[in-house]
């Protein structure tokens, strides 16, 4: 069952950032942690950011740490992405999902929308 829709990508050129959102069908605060993960064709899947609901904690790649800021909207049931300084190898298409780590170094996700499409291109 989709929980999610994401939204927000587009094309955008090196340097440029762009704001991603995930609304939920429930209520975000249902959730332990709601995270983003991408996908570019012929790479392994990437875990990029993660929030934890009740302690408000924030995980972040090794790849976007500094560069991107997952954040949190109770009263619209969304869960944005901000995305600054994009780089030449940060296209993918981005989901959002429930998400756990539970060993604090190994992502799992599970019950992702659509998925929105990034682009960074001169």
């Amino acid at each position: 069952q989709v929980q999610f829709a994401e939204s927000g990508g587009g094309l955008v050129q090196p340097g440029g950032c762009l704001r991603l959102s995930c609304v939920s069908a429930r209520a975000v605060l249902d959730y332990y942690m709601i995270g983003w993960f991408r996908q570019a064709p012929g790479k392994a899947r990437e875990a990029v950011a993660g929030i934890s609901l009740a302690e408000n904690n924030r995980y972040y790649g090794d790849s976007v740490k500094g560069r991107f800021t997952i954040s949190r909207d109770n009263a619209k049931n969304t869960v944005y992405l901000q995305m600054n300084s994009l780089k030449p190898e940060d296209p993918a298409v981005y989901y959002c999902a429930t998400t756990m780590i539970p060993d604090g170094q190994n992502w799992f996700f599970n019950s992702w929308g659509q998925g929105t499409q990034v682009t960074v291109s001169s």
